[in-house]
């Protein structure tokens, strides 16, 4: 039988998320027939600046910026309904028309509040070992998942079904919680009660639709969620979020042909930022990373934390190519170095004894005993701001993008500079 025509992209975060993977979906969609997610829930934070007005995006598809897209958020989701249905509400306040574009799987799972709940009992159980989760139950909702206890989005319809699992999930929190747990398991069945109907119109079997999808030809766009750092396989366990956010979540949350895709773009950021606990190499905790900070504005769009900034991590960028097997990058926010005189870049990792690593070590305490060790390179001290052609940058900044592209051996081919989807490089 022959293959289906390799007519979908997916766009991933190399690093830690907060890439600015948004925009250059938001880009990419206006010429797409389908826009989803494969993973994660609301806990995912896009900011997309369009015409002038400023959208912030959770759990619903960037690709709803597209009046001609559908959007569909795929069975390897969590969804948080109530979450699901402000971000609607918000996005219509703003005039946007989402109406017969936005599908949900019947096979993604439902986020509770007693799942928001329970994040952050455990993450107080963690102490000062705790992950810094959002705090949305993103964690709490694919651990009972795993466990075969959660509830689908198809069970929902089945109103005695989910009574039942969600009255069983609640005795079995409290039971590990006790009076810890503050939480009323009828106040939140009879909310469900008032979505049922009206989140009934939204559910399909999100199968045949990627299966049709695929053998129409048409223009996929996947729009990935958090990072491959973050992955719960190929992260910075236990410091990770719980779904698989790299190319292998892809494809077991869409039901996606692996001969569909066409291209994977890495999206890295011209610098590096974390949100939350666990290890960041060239974290810079002085001056330099209150500059990059204050310029790139890096507040987290769900959480509003302040981000931990530190220089570009090319050990990071290569690693995270091995696992998704980039075909192009989008280097973003190369603007906010703009100032900088000298720009330190990681290229290897040296321990103590002086032995620097193959890779990025799965083994943090090993990870903890090195040190970056950093190639510098010229700043060049004057705005990129706007600039739309890649002849157009000053040498230095053209510099600093290939080598980046010699080091990880993929070619750069969409560079941002500036917040609005107009400011961005095509090479």
């Amino acid at each position: 039988m022959a293959r289906p025509n390799a007519t979908a992209t997916v766009v991933l975060g190399s690093q830690f998320g907060d890439e600015g993977k948004g925009k250059l979906t938001d880009i990419l969609c206006a010429s797409s027939q389908l826009c989803a997610r494969s993973a994660g829930g609301n806990n995912a934070g896009h900011t997309i600046v369009a015409n002038g007005i400023t959208y912030e995006l959770h759990l619903l598809p960037s690709g709803l910026l597209n009046p001609k897209c559908i959007n569909l958020i795929g069975s390897g989701v969590v969804v948080h309904v109530p979450s699901f249905f402000q971000e609607l509400e918000d996005l219509h306040k703003k005039g946007l028309d989402t109406k017969d574009r936005i599908l949900i799987s019947d096979r993604a799972q439902v986020v509770f509040d007693l799942h928001k709940l329970v994040d952050g009992l455990e993450e107080v159980e963690l102490s000062d070992r705790k992950v810094g989760t959002t705090g949305k139950g993103i964690g709490p909702c694919y651990s009972t998942r795993s466990a075969r206890s959660g509830v689908r989005i198809s069970e929902v319809f089945h109103k005695e079904t989910m009574d039942r699992k969600l009255r069983q999930l609640a005795y079995g929190f409290q039971k590990r919680f006790g009076d810890l747990l503050k939480y009323d398991v009828e106040e939140e069945i009879k909310r469900f009660d008032e979505y049922r109907e009206s989140l009934r119109t939204f559910v399909v079997d999100a199968v045949p639709l990627m299966y049709s999808a695929q053998r129409s030809g048409s223009k996929i766009l996947i729009e990935g969620a958090n990072a491959l750092m973050l992955d719960i396989d190929y992260g910075t366990y236990p410091y990770v979020t719980s779904s698989n956010t790299g190319i292998g979540g892809v494809f077991t949350g869409l039901a996606l042909s692996p001969f569909s895709v066409a291209e994977i773009v890495g999206v890295v950021k011209a610098y590096t930022t974390r949100v939350g606990g666990g290890p960041f190499p060239t974290e810079q905790l002085n001056a330099d990373g209150e500059k990059l900070q204050s310029r790139g504005r890096e507040f987290g769009v769900t959480t509003g934390r302040k981000r931990r900034c530190g220089w570009l991590d090319l050990v990071i960028v290569k690693y995270s190519t091995a696992v998704n097997h980039y075909t192009s990058l989008n280097l973003t926010k190369l603007d906010i170095l703009d100032d900088f005189a000298e720009i330190p870049v990681a290229t290897g990792y040296r321990t103590e004894d002086g032995q620097e690593l193959e890779s990025f070590p799965a083994d943090l305490e090993l990870l903890d005993t090195t040190k970056p060790v950093y190639k510098t390179l010229p700043g060049w001290q004057t705005s990129t701001t706007g600039a739309k052609q890649y002849h157009e940058l000053p040498e230095n900044a053209r510099a600093f993008v290939e080598f980046i592209e010699a080091f990880v051996g993929v070619h750069i081919r969409y560079i941002g500079t500036g917040p609005g989807r107009e400011n961005m490089i095509v090479r």
